[in-house]
């Protein structure tokens, strides 16, 4: 009987908890939606976040001379514990100049505890890229085109001539613990801020 008592505890336990995530991220996705940021704060701060990206990682300055385009998200949040979620809004830039806005979202579960803050850059090395992000209601990355996240292991491998794939992820600015980090299932949305 005392097993039972426990058991039935501890399920009951975990339906809190899970419970509680879901009205923390219910209240985050209305305090987003509330605080979106303007066209203006989006391209000060993308184009802060690609200086910082820059001037810390070569290889994406290597990258960068190649790229059709650049989608920056400056300030994606991520939290979970099980089940998490990430949000962000970023700036898509073609040939040096604001072509758009988006947004990142991602929802996951499995693994994962913690909370964390990062930007990442996903360039955009051909037209079957750019034309798949425009003609898409939202890009799930994963689906479509190749992306790869560069990290330092392939950061050292990369050169203008093993550069193969549609499309290269750096990530950057990471504050934080999460166990945690991939951009696999993550969708990029078209935004209209104003």
């Amino acid at each position: 009987m005392m097993n039972k008592i426990n058991a039935g505890s501890i399920h009951y336990g975990l339906i809190k908890i899970f419970l509680g995530i879901t009205v923390i991220f219910s209240m985050a996705g209305f305090s987003v939606a509330a605080d979106a940021a303007t066209a203006a704060d989006l391209n000060q701060s993308a184009t802060h976040a690609l200086e910082i990206l820059y001037r810390t990682n070569p290889a994406a300055v290597a990258i960068s001379k190649q790229a059709k385009a650049v989608l920056v998200f400056p300030n994606i949040i991520k939290a979970g514990l099980v089940f998490g979620g990430s949000y962000g809004e970023g700036v898509l830039y073609k040939n040096g100049r604001v072509a758009g806005y988006y947004n990142s979202v991602s929802g996951s579960w499995g693994f994962q505890a913690g909370a964390q803050s990062y930007g990442y850059a996903l360039f955009l090395m051909n037209n079957r890229a750019l034309r798949y992000l425009n003609k898409t209601d939202g890009w799930e990355i994963g689906v479509g085109p190749t992306v790869v996240v560069v990290d330092k292991g392939v950061a050292r491998n990369l050169s203008s001539t093993t550069l193969k794939d549609d499309a290269y992820a750096f990530s950057f600015d990471q504050r934080g613990l999460m166990i945690s980090l991939s951009l696999e299932g993550t969708k990029v949305s078209r935004i209209h801020p104003k």
